[in-house]
């Protein structure tokens, strides 16, 4: 789980310092907002291909710690 959280950034100078994936502007709340639209793991990667799964995942998991 800890290599998950490790990809979970927190910077100031980044989207008003919200929890982000890998130092990008990509906030989790977003990555949770689109799976609660109901897009799948895929869906997102396709439209976003500079995301992961394991972005995805991360961001899961960090909404549960």
């Amino acid at each position: 789980m800890n290599n998950f959280l490790e990809r979970i950034t927190i910077d100031t100078n980044v989207c008003y310092g919200k929890a982000c994936i890998r130092h990008m502007r990509w906030p989790v709340e977003v990555i949770i907002d689109l799976i609660a639209s109901g897009m799948s793991f895929d869906s997102i990667i396709v439209d976003h291909p500079e995301l992961e799964k394991e972005d995805i995942l991360a961001s899961l998991i960090y909404t549960t710690v």
